[in-house]
């Protein structure tokens, strides 16, 4: 085997046999650039650019020792490696699994709700509005419960979360008064219905959110998604007509009112100020009811990846200069098993 070395190469070989007893001398002049080996296989040259070394394999004798590099290398270093690769691959294949899992039930939950909405308010287009945002804004209840919860015993601490979900909150409320304001809230059956499901709905994510965050995240996009669908297919067949009817004055002080802050919070996909609705019938009403449902999506979405939610504003303070003694240390776990084994890990649990 032919090794190409780019610089000047020095060779001493330590021999370990009984027959050596001397000391190993080496010396290495750059001058004379010559290598002198006290050994009888005569002496090994040393070159300059390029040298050419042929290196011809031997087996160990039984009185020569094992090089304990080599023998690190081989025996340790690639099966650890191998097997540090082979599990990092069987942990990704069965997160993938858990997340094709996750999803399909989520899927079946939204497509069993849908069923049921579209049974029931097949033409009352209203009632159905109604329903619709009264369960659509319960996650962000229980989202921020849980979050509550976790500050309460110290595992978490991050104020973009609580703020954003707030915020999202914030905008399903004015989207449930609007559709109290058309008269989706009139019949006894609808409110009644609503509101058990909303209850039903707070406790089942709560206990989704504890155990799995981004679980939870993705049965909100699917509601929301199905939220911008409904809207959009309500537009493109009663479009002529909402262009014909005044708006609610509800939608007009919250879409042109002159506090906005909350809700740019909602929209982390957008650069606060940036969208500044003009609502003139009900047609607009609906068109930005719809743009809201999709940037909900979007959030939901982003929110799956654990710590990529912020809150469109802190981009802005972030160029501002802070008082490093206020800041808080940004606590942080997913899920309530995450939470727990943090906890006994943390300083504070160490102590105690």
């Amino acid at each position: 085997m032919s090794v190409s070395l780019p610089s000047t190469v020095c060779a001493t070989v330590v021999s370990s046999s009984s027959t050596f007893k001397g000391e190993t001398q080496k010396s290495c002049s750059l001058t004379s650039l010559n290598c002198q080996s006290p050994f009888r296989f005569g002496p090994l040259s040393c070159r300059q650019l390029p040298i050419r070394l042929r290196v011809q394999a031997t087996l160990l004798q039984d009185d020569e020792e094992k090089v304990a590099v080599e023998e690190s290398f081989r025996s340790k270093t690639i099966p650890d490696y191998e097997r540090k690769m082979n599990n990092e691959e069987s942990s990704s294949r069965l997160e993938r699994w858990v997340v094709k899992f996750e999803q399909s039930i989520n899927i079946l939950l939204t497509e069993a709700v849908i069923k049921i909405l579209d049974t029931l308010y097949h033409d009352r287009h209203y009632a159905r509005f109604f329903v619709l945002e009264t369960i659509a804004r319960v996650p962000y209840f229980a989202f921020i419960s849980v979050l509550h919860m976790y500050e309460s015993f110290g595992w978490w601490r991050r104020a973009d979360y609580l703020k954003v979900h707030f915020a999202e909150s914030w905008n399903e409320m004015h989207h449930l008064l609007i559709m109290e304001e058309l008269g989706g809230n009139a019949w006894w059956f609808d409110r009644f219905l609503a509101q058990h499901i909303a209850i039903f709905y707070y406790f089942m994510t709560v206990l989704m959110y504890a155990i799995s965050p981004r679980m939870a995240y993705h049965l909100s996009e699917c509601v929301e998604n199905h939220a911008y669908t409904t809207y959009d297919k309500f537009l493109k067949t009663q479009g002529e007509v909402l262009k014909k009817l005044p708006a609610p004055e509800v939608a007009v002080k919250y879409y042109t009112g002159d506090d906005l802050y909350l809700f740019d919070e909602f929209q982390t996909a957008r650069v606060p100020n940036t969208r500044r609705p003009k609502i003139e019938n009900l047609y607009d009403v609906f068109v930005n009811i719809r743009d809201d449902e999709g940037e909900h999506c979007k959030t939901m979405k982003a929110c799956q990846t654990h710590g990529n939610l912020r809150s469109p504003h802190s981009y802005q303070e972030d160029n501002l200069e802070a008082d490093p003694g206020c800041v808080l240390p940004q606590a942080d776990c997913e899920g309530i098993v995450d939470c727990i084994k943090k906890s006994f890990r943390s300083p504070q649990a160490r102590e105690t």
